[in-house]
């Protein structure tokens, strides 16, 4: 079945800049046929797409099919050997909104129910998946696959470029999971590289992405985000080549652990994850801006029935630290009011971010009925110093109502600080090679040893990763020395090492010395507990899952007048795994 040509594109459903007139010899309104032996028709006017028990093919727009020869859309969880399988379909809703009809249809599976909402006049669909039986699992999504001579660029917030072309992908020059050397590299870390890593992005700040030609564009938009799981750090692919076929893939991680450490995970009846935006264009980006403009501006959308959907309150209040100054810029995270997971790891209901303003104000709008447990950290800038995080449980929102939160203090450390390399933020900008833009094995130039001096180097001078046998030494001088701790009462003659870091990726050691004397360790699963979160392997730069660790010592014995060392020595290790650092703080 073909879609019928249009002549231009169709008027937008939301609010928009752009607007177009609908040609009037062209049938409207969305439909769906069942064609019986599990295969389905669905579309409207400008586009339509067959769907069978695990394949949606045949993705037919302005005449032309989409999908070709890959493998067109699916659902899946835990990989590729987990593909949904739809037993029926069916029309869940049908209406009428702003004028223009459209239909929810349902694709049922054991797991769960995908519905695709099709207005009349849109080119693409509203999608979005209710839970009723998936398993435990760490990777959730939906995804296109398509047809690579047709789509042959990706775009993602961060990076707008060509796909690699598949003769790229030479078995002889697999390094790891979906990472390649390019033809004609070298062995040497930084650059050189083919990785589906490379296009991940946050996605907490992503507007719309996808994957796009000379005439034609596929695009998905999501402004709202509550669905996802994580906080702030929340980063997962957004499209990549298939290394096997060469289809151009555009990925709806719904749920992802990609760069964290936790991977097993388990979602409630009904959880919900959408609804979002897959739309499809000439392949404009200036168009696909436009339409996630409208989206966002239109989210919660009016239209969608579903009453616990709307059942939304907010949230607001302010945060002073309790040495007077306010809580300026601050992370903040609404997330599971049982908190015994991180931020990050937080997955079976519903989340929500932002930042607090330079008075230390902040409002949550749009926030689902319910009870959260909030989270606020630094988020460097005027805060770098602040090494704690603020904690508040029973945060209740009520429908239609807003939740006043008391002005809070926020408890810091009133110790003496003597020296901080890098911002507390919870990733590694600042540093060498902080932030910088996905790319595999980028650790690699860092050194293996590294000096760093207090009040002469520059936070520059440290590299975003340690992964190297070797030594990196802070030193620092001391007036005098501390007095010994009392032992009963562990005076405040105590040192603490702080150490932050944004990510760590099994495989390395570290002792970790402060002068002549071993004040911690931190080894791949031993205490205290360095579990993988694969960043540093999987191209990242700027953060995987946060770890807080404090080393606390005798000052008065360890510490000495004059010149000083802390010291983080790599005992063991494995190529392009180890630390990604935030701040060390000694106080």
């Amino acid at each position: 079945m073909r879609a019928t040509s249009v002549a231009a594109p169709m008027a937008l459903l939301l609010s928009s800049s752009r607007a177009y007139t609908l040609p009037s010899l062209v049938p409207t309104g969305p439909f769906f046929q069942d064609l019986g032996n599990e295969t389905w028709v669905i579309g409207n006017e400008i586009w339509n797409m067959t769907q069978g028990r695990q394949y949606g093919v045949e993705l037919y727009y302005k005449d032309h099919d989409c999908v070709g020869d890959a493998v067109g859309h699916y659902v899946n969880h835990n990989g590729a050997q987990s593909d949904l399988n739809w037993t029926s379909a069916s029309i869940h809703h049908e209406g009428t909104y702003q004028g223009a009809t459209y239909l929810d249809v349902q694709f049922a599976a054991r797991e769960g129910d995908m519905h695709w909402v099709i207005f009349a006049g849109l080119a693409g669909a509203y999608q979005y998946f209710v839970n009723r039986d998936l398993p435990v699992l760490g990777e959730f999504r939906t995804l296109w696959r398509l047809d690579n001579t047709t789509f042959t660029h990706g775009k993602t917030d961060l990076r707008d470029e060509a796909l690699p072309p598949l003769s790229d992908y030479l078995p002889e020059n697999k390094v790891q999971d979906e990472t390649w050397r390019t033809p004609g590299a070298g062995g040497g870390g930084g650059g050189g590289y083919i990785t589906k890593y490379d296009l991940t992005s946050w996605v907490r700040t992503q507007t719309y992405y996808g994957v796009y030609g000379e005439r034609f564009g596929s695009w998905y938009i999501n402004a709202g985000k509550d669905y996802y799981n994580g906080n702030h750090l929340k980063q997962e692919l957004m499209i990549h080549r298939e290394s096997k076929t060469g289809d151009a893939v555009q990925l709806s991680m719904i749920h992802g652990t990609h760069f964290q450490v936790s991977a097993v995970d388990e979602f409630p009846e009904g959880k919900m994850w959408g609804p979002w935006l897959w739309y499809l264009n000439d392949g404009s980006r200036e168009d696909a801006a436009q339409r996630a403009q409208a989206e966002f501006a239109a989210w919660p959308y009016a239209w969608f029935e579903d009453e616990a959907y709307h059942q939304r309150g907010s949230v607001q209040g302010q945060l002073l630290l309790s040495d007077g100054r306010p809580a300026a810029h601050a992370a903040m995270f609404l997330g599971d009011n049982n908190q015994s997971k991180t931020a990050l790891d937080m997955c079976s209901d519903y989340y929500y971010t932002g930042y607090t303003d330079a008075e230390g104000r902040f409002e949550f709008q749009h926030v689902r009925a319910a009870a959260y447990g909030l989270q606020v950290w630094s988020n460097g800038s005027e805060m770098a110093d602040v090494t704690t995080e603020f904690l508040r449980k029973d945060v209740v929102v009520v429908a239609g109502e807003t939740t006043e939160l008391a002005t809070m203090a926020w408890p810091v450390s009133n110790k003496t600080r003597i020296f901080q390399v890098g911002d507390f933020d919870r990733t590694s900008y600042g540093f060498a090679h902080g932030g910088a833009p996905y790319e595999h094995g980028l650790v690699e130039k860092c050194p293996a040893d590294l000096r760093f001096t207090v009040g002469t180097s520059q936070t520059e001078d440290w590299c975003f990763g340690q992964s190297k046998l070797g030594s990196w030494v802070i030193s620092f001088s001391l007036d005098q020395s501390p007095a010994p701790c009392q032992r009963e009462g562990r005076s405040n003659e105590e040192a603490t090492l702080i150490m932050s870091l944004a990510g760590y990726s099994t495989g390395a050691s570290s002792r970790v010395w402060a002068n002549d004397v071993v004040i911690g360790n931190l080894t791949s699963g031993a205490a205290p507990g360095l579990l993988n979160d694969p960043s540093l392997y999987r191209a990242g730069t700027t953060a995987g899952e946060w770890r807080y660790f404090e080393f606390p010592f005798d000052a008065g014995t360890v510490l000495r007048p004059g010149d000083n060392e802390i010291r983080f020595e790599v005992t063991n290790n494995t190529t392009w795994r180890g630390f990604m650092w935030d701040s060390v703080v000694l106080e």
